[in-house]
């Protein structure tokens, strides 16, 4: 049985992905990621701001408003989607745009909900364990990846039990992110599985 608890995290990872890699775009998937890093890097600088700001409406409002909540969410998609690619989640490009649904690698993330304005204003603090975890699990999913790499490059698919907990670590690292832009007031969870 499926713990509710599981389903209701604000933040999700959803894979839809076949496993079939292109060769040639593994080889250079670096080289090949480097405009998307460069336009991420430019509207990273934008959301820090609006992240900033977002920071102080919900210490007054309780909450992130709408507009600056979907954006810091489309900005968090487009990390996703670079990341996937990098990481060999996904075999496509990634669009520029971060929209959802663009990506076989993708972000659920729900809409802007109430949060406690104590936790608002604490949330660098209280993001650090996370972040820390964020740092090994980065470390890990590189290390995962490094090994796809060359798996992918013998065999043209991407190994289903590496993919998936690379994934899984991957989905923890953004619902970190995700807390610490302020999309959710839910701490991440190491709990469950990116969804299919």
């Amino acid at each position: 049985m499926i713990d509710p608890q599981l389903e209701t995290h604000p933040i999700g990872l959803i894979v839809d992905d076949d496993l079939r890699r292109n060769r040639l775009t593994v080889f250079f998937r670096l080289l090949l990621a480097i405009p998307q890093a460069i336009w991420l890097g430019i509207w990273g600088m934008v959301t820090y701001v609006a992240v900033l700001i977002a920071w102080l409406v919900a210490l007054f409002a309780g909450r992130v408003p709408d507009g600056l909540h979907d954006f810091i969410a489309r900005y968090l998609r487009a990390l996703t989607h670079l990341t996937s690619y990098m990481l060999l989640l996904a075999d496509p490009w990634p669009p520029f745009s971060g929209a959802a649904g663009a990506y076989p690698v993708d972000l659920r993330v729900d809409a802007a909900a109430p949060q406690s304005r104590l936790t608002v204003f604490f949330r660098v603090l209280l993001a650090i364990p996370a972040l820390l975890l964020c740092y090994v699990f980065r470390l890990v999913n590189q290390a995962v990846a490094v090994l796809g790499w060359f798996y992918c490059l013998f065999t043209g698919n991407m190994h289903r039990g590496m993919r998936d907990i690379s994934a899984w670590l991957l989905r923890y690292e953004l619902q970190t992110y995700a807390y610490l832009f302020l999309l959710t007031g839910r701490y991440p969870s190491l709990a469950g599985a990116p969804t299919a």
